[in-house]
């Protein structure tokens, strides 16, 4: 049995045991545990920033590799507590507790598969089982064998976009921060962030120098054949990582029109715009309502399981069912009915998702081109991440080819 040396290790670990056991059987059936987390974790004043931090990391940890573990609602074990430090990232946040927990353990690293051997080995009877919810298999076959099931368990990391043509004044402020930063050889405005950091507390972040994005959600721009001038419509903005991305894209001439059913997310939108000085975007409450009846392009970023993001939020693994992927799938079957009209002749519908669901994606384009045979797929390659995979009318972007979140998306010209 692992044993927890200091008092304040083990203080620590009987914190994470009853955060835990409160918080893991919630976590299959919430999708929006990561807010509860927050705000479990904000309530208790004894907990400072790091203490956050700690646990946050510890759950989502626990959280990866569930399957190890105890069953939701029972007590953590030392053996079970020992095992998740171990598996967690090495912050400072967390390297007080890994030194005094496993200190004489292997440094974690390698496939799954590895991990499973040297926790086998420690008394963890569990380690081994498959990670992966099982009705997955079918929608996603890769994810079950390397490399893409040894990453889908890996912590995501920070991607970032630059949204200036001086990338020099970025990386100045942070080198002078001691921040580290590696910009993708396909996509050299995308910034791998090395270090664990608060972006948001930079000059270039609050002068609209730099935004949050995955480099998979850049991607989906960057892969578009826009002109300068084009007018584009966003029919599921959200808070507008894409349709500020879209915006600089095409340009100060162009005009990019965003809309979302969620108010406070459009609100965003706005005080991000206004950040990055981007006046080409224009809140839409309704498409249906705009004077303009058809676009040289209509993104449909549509709502969806999230199957792609399971690597930063673990709990969408185990709170979402097959019954939850068929309903999406009408969904954004139906999104494409509304708004595929709004595209002029000649111009682009684009179809996106961060999931890896076949019912999501390739299900949903074959159904669509099925019922609208003047939309067909570019014949042109993609300009960005060219390891992007065919699929049935569009490419999927998997975690495991460019450490970014997954992606499907299919680029369609009506006739």
């Amino acid at each position: 049995m692992a044993t927890l040396p200091s008092h304040v290790a083990r203080g620590q670990a009987e914190v994470f045991r009853h955060l835990w056991r409160q918080l893991g059987p919630v976590a299959a059936v919430d999708r929006a545990f990561p807010a509860r987390l927050e705000q479990r974790l904000r309530q208790d004043r004894r907990f400072g920033s790091r203490d956050r931090r700690l646990y946050r990391e510890l759950t989502y940890t626990a959280l990866r590799y569930r399957s190890w573990l105890p069953d939701p609602g029972e007590p953590l074990d030392d053996t079970s507590l020992a095992a998740i430090v171990w598996l967690a990232a090495d912050l400072p946040a967390t390297r007080p507790l890994k030194q005094a927990v496993t200190s004489e353990w292997p440094v974690s690293s390698g496939s799954v598969a590895e991990r499973a051997t040297t926790l086998q080995a420690k008394g963890l009877a569990r380690a081994g089982r498959c990670l992966l919810p099982e009705w997955f298999r079918e929608e996603c076959p890769t994810a079950f064998s390397s490399p893409l099931y040894d990453c889908l368990v890996q912590r995501a990391p920070l991607w970032l976009r630059l949204q200036t043509g001086e990338p020099e004044r970025v990386a100045t402020e942070f080198h002078a921060r001691g921040w580290s930063f590696t910009p993708s050889l396909d996509l050299p405005s995308a910034w791998r962030v090395e270090s664990e950091i608060d972006v948001t507390q930079s000059d270039a972040y609050a002068e609209g120098l730099i935004e949050v994005q995955d480099l998979g959600s850049q991607w989906i721009v960057e892969q578009l054949p826009v002109s300068p001038g084009e007018r584009w419509l966003d029919v599921c903005a959200g808070a507008g990582g894409k349709s500020l991305h879209l915006a600089c894209r095409l340009g100060p001439q162009s005009r990019v029109f965003a809309h979302d059913i969620r108010p406070e997310a459009l609100v965003e939108l706005q005080l991000r715009a206004r950040r990055a000085g981007l006046r080409n975007i224009e809140v839409t409450p309704d498409p249906a309502t705009h004077p303009a009846t058809s676009f040289d392009g209509v993104l449909v970023d549509a709502p969806c399981s999230g199957t792609g993001t399971w690597r930063r939020s673990p709990h969408l693994k185990w709170s979402t069912s097959p019954e939850q992927i068929a309903a999406y799938a009408a969904q954004q079957g139906a999104l494409l009915e509304r708004y595929h009209t709004r595209v002029r002749p000649g111009g682009l519908l684009v179809y996106a998702t961060c999931s890896l669901t076949r019912t999501e994606n390739e299900d949903v384009i074959q159904r669509f081109r099925s019922l609208h045979a003047d939309f067909q797929p570019l014949p042109e390659p993609l300009r960005a991440l060219p390891r992007a995979l065919p699929s049935a009318g569009g490419h999927t972007l998997l975690p495991s080819l460019y450490d970014t979140d997954g992606f499907y998306a299919a680029v369609l010209r009506r006739d």
